[in-house]
């Protein structure tokens, strides 16, 4: 199996994965943070449901250069547009490595803000390092914030707390 189908497969399920967790975001309690340090839970869910897209610009470009950006981060207010902005980067990401030659994932990645460079990786490093670990490890953070918010985790691999507790009572 060439890396790309490889990484498609993966992203694939984890995608499927990803939406579940993305459609119970409370998305009314937007502004709730656990801690003063922490992102409000409509800028991760919004975060989480974006990451996907790293993957199409790590494959796309060949840097991304913090300086000459402008950013502005937008929050989904509903979640439909939570999971739509999720659905959307999703779909880059898989076009970009359904269109990746073999040869793409050697090239050389930099993120760098003007000068100062953070890193320079090959491309398959930086899809599975920048992108797919970056929204595994963010996605976990969600899964806080919705415990903490009492809001039920649906499985991730295989059932959750939540999942086995409303099937045993079904019974």
């Amino acid at each position: 199996m060439d890396l790309n189908q490889a990484l498609i497969a993966e992203l694939t399920m984890e995608a499927a994965n990803t939406r579940k967790m993305l459609a119970n975001v409370p998305v009314e309690k937007n502004d709730y943070t656990p801690h003063e340090k922490s992102m409000t839970l409509g800028r991760l869910s919004t975060h989480v449901a974006e990451l996907a897209g790293w993957v199409s610009f790590t494959m796309d470009h060949d840097e991304l250069d913090f300086s000459k950006m402008t950013y502005k981060p937008e929050i989904a207010k509903t979640t439909e547009e939570l999971l739509a902005k999720h659905d959307e980067h999703f779909n880059k990401a898989i076009a970009s490595l359904q269109n990746a030659k073999p040869e793409d994932f050697g090239k050389m990645w930099t993120l760098r803000n003007g000068d100062h460079v953070h890193f320079s990786l090959p491309k398959a490093v930086v899809v599975r390092s920048f992108a797919l670990s970056h929204l595994y490890h963010h996605r976990g953070q969600l899964s806080v914030y919705l415990r903490l918010l009492d809001v039920p985790l649906p499985g991730m691999y295989g059932p959750s707390k939540d999942e086995q507790l409303a099937m045993a009572a079904a019974k």
